[in-house]
């Protein structure tokens, strides 16, 4: 499970070094396997280890095809998914077509959120939480945990 947030910078050739706390995870988890993906809801990537990759992608790519938006929806994550190994100093290259898709140049912000992280442009991610307001947006389910 990852949690916490940090900031990173992007190499010339794209490739971002995974922190050590979360990259011992990732060896003993999955070897090190990775699929980096577009995150369908948000100006973000998302990052899964290959174990956890294979289950939500089998969720996804069991609904039916007949909803014009889960076609899109497969389009957009399965579709982008990129398998990788994380490097011997513990990066992935982020691919230039994924980069382009949420303006990533150099700044970024790794976002541990439980089974995957997310990959945010860091302008952009800063922009999100500026704007944060959750009173009256979150559904009735929440309202049941006790934080």
């Amino acid at each position: 499970m990852f949690t916490g947030r940090t900031a990173l910078s992007l190499d010339a050739k794209g490739r971002m070094a995974i922190p050590a706390r979360h990259r011992e995870k990732l060896i003993v988890s999955c070897g090190g396997r990775v699929v980096l993906t577009q995150y369908p809801f948000d100006p973000c990537l998302a990052l899964y280890s290959e174990p956890q990759w294979e289950v939500i992608a089998n969720q996804v790519a069991g609904l039916s095809d007949a909803e014009p938006a889960v076609r899109k929806l497969k389009r957009l994550f399965l579709g982008q998914a990129v398998e990788m190994e994380l490097d011997s100093s513990g990066r992935i290259l982020v691919p230039p077509e994924l980069r382009g898709l949420i303006n990533l140049d150099r700044k970024a912000m790794l976002v541990g959120v439980m089974r995957r992280f997310e990959i945010w442009e860091e302008s952009a991610w800063i922009a999100s939480n500026e704007t944060l307001d959750l009173a009256g947006e979150l559904p009735d389910s929440i309202n049941a945990l006790a934080f």
